[in-house]
């Protein structure tokens, strides 16, 4: 039984990326009539004075911080100023405000790339700060670590309820599929749909040896539905489905659904990233959020979702 009441006024800080996006759906399907939004050409959220005014004005009940800079291995490793630094900005300024505003519920996204390269498999919440970060997103991780701590020292010092979850790899519709910025699973969806029609070969990065785990983002929302409805009885909590397959794997699932008839080729001169990284979400699971989605009907979803709303870059007729 949910302790929210379905008119709360709740603010979705990114509203309009793939995260944001799926929790206003999933929000509005379970019936709450007061959600709020607003762009980033209306409100920069780096800028921690706007950021203040918006959150004084609206007074919302609970904000949701799926606002961030995102991006994959590429993007991370030329741009670490701006990942670093703007992600600081984003969340400082949100939990800040929500705090000084005296908001009793804050829901912060965050990634399990916040927990170190060689960590015990699957991944725990306890993993955090014992070792060392994967070089090639530490930018990031560093940025979510400190959004995850700040949250903790609200909840520890003023005994708010402000909850964190880390997702493993989402995807799924509204997802990025610029090829300089985006994560694995829409850079090779977009390679192999882009290379169908003459079945070109698709060159991949690294061996495609890699472990990897994949949330359909309609799960992910379902569990920050979960977080609004619920007073969870710790700060840090992993979201994840438990099963893991290589990126090979993944790549050779796409290329079916997608019905490329080509070669594969690896660059294995090109970096993995972290060897492997499942998450252990057995501590949400025990409360009672669940995933439904299977990877292959993720993918399935998703694919639908490209040919059906993004520009083909290369103009070619399918």
């Amino acid at each position: 039984m949910s302790n929210t009441a379905k008119d709360s006024k709740i603010y979705i800080a990114g509203h309009r990326g793939m995260v944001g996006s799926a929790v206003w759906r999933a929000l509005e399907a379970n019936g709450y009539t007061n959600i709020i939004g607003e762009t980033s050409k209306n409100l920069d959220l780096r800028n921690q004075q706007a950021v203040i005014d918006f959150i004084n004005a609206e007074r919302p009940d609970i904000i949701i911080d799926a606002a961030a800079k995102v991006g994959g291995i590429l993007a991370n490793n030329e741009h670490p100023y701006p990942f670093l630094m703007e992600n600081l900005q984003i969340q400082n300024n949100l939990i800040d405000a929500a705090h000084k505003a005296n908001i009793s519920k804050f829901v912060f996204l965050g990634s399990s790339c916040i927990y170190p390269k060689f960590a015990p498999q699957p991944l725990k919440e306890e993993y955090l700060l014992t070792d060392s970060l994967e070089p090639t997103n530490e930018w990031y991780a560093i940025a979510k670590i400190a959004g995850v701590k700040a949250c903790e020292a609200i909840r520890k010092q003023y005994g708010k309820d402000f909850v964190s979850l880390m997702p493993t790899n989402l995807y799924g519709p509204h997802d990025n599929f610029d090829l300089k910025s985006s994560h694995v699973l829409p850079a090779m969806m977009r390679k192999f749909h882009e290379a169908k029609p003459t079945n070109a070969p698709v060159e991949l990065w690294g061996s495609g040896t890699p472990m990897r785990e994949f949330l359909h983002v309609d799960d992910m929302a379902k569990a920050v539905v979960f977080a609004v409805e619920n007073t969870l009885p710790e700060h840090l909590y992993n979201v994840g489905t438990g099963t893991d397959v290589t990126i090979k794997t993944l790549a050779e699932t796409i290329q079916e659904i997608v019905g490329h008839k080509g070669d594969i080729v690896w660059d294995s001169s090109k970096p993995d990233g972290t060897p492997r990284k499942l998450m252990d979400s057995s501590k949400l699971e025990a409360l009672g959020w669940q995933p439904k989605y299977t990877l292959s009907k993720g993918i399935v979803d998703t694919y639908d979702w490209f040919k059906a709303n993004q520009i083909d870059y290369k103009k070619i007729k399918m």
